[in-house]
This record gives structure tokens, sequence and C-alpha cells, in this order.
């Protein structure tokens, strides 16, 4: 095995110091390892099965694709660290590891586009229209924080997903859901249930407990709020970063939003970095503030200002925008010129600023740091 296999990649990462020991991340390593090398194993004789798709008529190879993963368990034990290794390593080059969030919403921009077209052809409806094209650009996805929570979305899962495997893809999921508990007590469940026993039949599925919630010690250990803003503060940030991705360097993002994007300077491994005028500067409401807490699952968010009279605009923004991280349980770390409650106490809207002050105060309890991510699919108004 070389550095380029997951498991070796692991045990480089713990005699590096860079994580400790874990008996349940290793038993989950050694399954990635084992997918891994199946895949790496079929990539050789991809080119056979081609040609005798070709030969008997049909691209759908999903008997002899290996089964997927998904692996389960309680918020902070490494499961997207884990896939992260299986998937930077992994031999299929045209993969995606993505967040469920986006996911979704390039489903439902790609259906609504198909509609605004007009009819599509009889032979076949939009939902295996999208499945070709997804299976064709990628035999490998990894999808991070999978949950399943609104009724349209659950339907479209179902079949989406039934047809994507069926043409051969392989998918890798982490969640903090056990499978048996997807969409419990969604509308119409019952419709539901024959994709989770599809699930059962076309991955393995592993548990990752433990004691230790890895993500909360390091936000505990570094610290959520910093003040007064300064060379200090910025130097906190960039420390938090480093710790919350691994050390990864990060990279620029787009989000879309009902027609509209979002930059994101910087991102990585479910971490997003912001500055305050990136995101209460600029006209940005619930919708946008709503993709970014259910995409990350934490928010970095550097130079928020003591507010006056002047920037009641922006304290509006920013006011919606910790409501919003706070009820998809995203969580924050920032540097600031004042405590909370200093920010802003004088102008519109000052008066009940203070149930801002409070939630950030709440945001840095260890109960707050300890409760899942709540990357919601459901949709909020514009």
């Amino acid at each position: 095995m070389s550095i380029d296999d997951p498991i070796n990649a692991y045990r480089a990462r713990v005699a590096a110091g860079e994580i400790h020991p874990d008996p349940g991340q290793e038993h989950v390593v050694d399954r990635l390892q084992s997918l891994h090398s199946a895949l790496r194993e079929r990539q050789e004789t991809v080119p056979v099965l081609q040609r005798l798709s070709r030969i008997l008529g049909s691209d759908r190879q999903g008997s002899d694709r290996p089964k997927g993963l998904y692996i389960y368990g309680p918020p902070g034990r490494g499961k997207s660290m884990l896939m992260d290794l299986f998937f930077e390593s992994a031999s299929v080059e045209n993969r995606r590891r993505v967040h469920v969030h986006p996911f979704m919403q390039e489903i439902h921009a790609r259906l609504h586009q198909w509609r605004q077209e007009g009819p599509v052809s009889r032979n076949q409806d939009p939902l295996s229209r999208l499945a070709e094209e997804i299976a064709e650009a990628s035999p490998l996805l990894c999808f991070d924080e999978f949950q399943v929570e609104a009724v349209a979305d659950a339907m479209i899962v179902r079949r989406l997903f039934e047809a994507v495997l069926d043409l051969g893809v392989t998918i890798v999921a982490t969640s903090n859901t056990a499978l048996d508990d997807l969409y419990a007590g969604g509308l119409q469940r019952e419709r539901f249930l024959p994709f989770i026993d599809l699930l059962k039949q076309r991955m393995d599925v592993v548990q990752l407990g433990g004691e230790t919630d890895y993500r909360r010690d390091r936000l505990k250990s570094v610290g959520v709020y910093h003040a007064p803003l300064g060379p200090e503060s910025a130097a906190a940030l960039d420390n938090v970063f480093e710790r919350l991705t691994d050390g990864a360097i990060g990279e620029p993002e787009i989000i879309s939003v009902q027609g509209r994007v979002i930059a994101v300077p910087r991102q990585a491994r479910g971490v997003a970095r912001f500055c305050f005028a990136d995101l209460c500067e600029q006209p940005l409401g619930p919708a946008d503030y709503w993709s970014i807490a259910c995409q990350y699952q934490t928010v970095i968010l550097s130079d928020i200002p003591q507010l006056s009279a002047r920037e009641r605009n922006a304290a509006k923004r920013f006011a919606t925008l910790i409501e919003t991280l706070y009820e998809q349980r995203t969580k924050l770390v920032c540097s600031a010129a004042a405590l909370p409650d200093q920010l802003y106490v004088e102008g519109d809207g000052s008066a009940i600023f203070t149930r801002v002050a409070s939630r950030l105060e709440e945001m840095q309890s260890e109960d707050y740091l300890s409760e899942p991510h709540r990357p919601s699919t459901g949709r909020v108004a514009a």
C-alpha cells in the first residue's frame, strides 16, 4: 500500500500527532480501505465492461459496482475527515464530493430548467435523464451530512438515487442519522421506506461512535469569540481555520441561491471564512444566509464592528445571519470590536439587539458546540 491509500494516510496523520488514535475511526478506515481497493481493481476492468455493455445494448453496470458505504454517528467523531481521506486517494478520476444541501439545490434547479424548456421525451422522465447525466459525470459520489427532511426532497431522492445506483454509481455518505431513521416522521414516509431497503442492499452501513467530540474540543481549545479586533484576534481566526480543516489551504467557492451568487472567499472541509462586509454590507437576505448555514458546519466571521445608527441595515442583516446560523446549529467563530452586548447599543433595532447578543453568548456554550449541525433541506423565502 502507498501513502495514497486511506489507511496509510490515516496512520501517517496519527504518527504526526495531527489526530489521536481512535479504535472507531480505525474500523471505519478499514472499511474505506476495502472499498478503495475494490474500486481500484475495478478500474482495470472498466474498458472490458464498457465493450460488453455496448455489445449487449446496455450501459447498466450496477451489478459489479462495489457496494458503497453509509457512515453514521454523532457529530464531531471524524466522519467527514475519514471520507475526505478516502475521496482524496480514490482512483476514480471523475469523482465528486458534495454536501447534500447544494446537491439538492442543483437537482431542483435542473428540474425547474427543464420544466421551463417544455416537455421532455415521452420515453424518458426528467429524473431518469438527470440520473444518466450524474452517472456519466461522476461514477463515485461522496455525500457529506446526508439527510432528508422535506417531502418533495424525499420523493426526488428516492427515485433519483434508485436510478443512479442502477447505473452503477458508488455512493459513500456520512450522516448523523442512522439509516433506519432517515426521514423519520416525514409525510408519506411509507413511500420512502423501500429506498432505505435499497440503500441497505447497495451500501454497507457502519457506525462511528465514541465518547470524544473532536470538533467541539477543538472549538473549545481555540475559542469561538475573539475581541477586540487586532493582530491577536486575526491570528486566532487563522489558527481556527487551520485546526478545523486539518491544515487545508482552502479555496474560494460560489453558492447559487435563487439565481443569485454568493462568493465564499475561502472554504475547506465544511468550514467557510468570511468577513463582516462580505455578509452584512451586501444585499443578502434570509435565503442566502440559510444556504450558507446549511452548507457549512462552521462559519468563521472576521471584523465585526461596533455598529451605530448609520449601520442599521448592516445590523439588521447581522441579526438575520446570527439567527439563521443559530437555527441550523452552524458553529460560529468570530472576531469583533466588542463583546456581544456592546456591538449595537443605539439606532433602529438596538433595543431588540439584545436577542442577538444572547444568541452570540449561547453559541459559545459547550451545549451549543455539542449539538449536531442541522443542514435542513427545506425551503425558505427569499
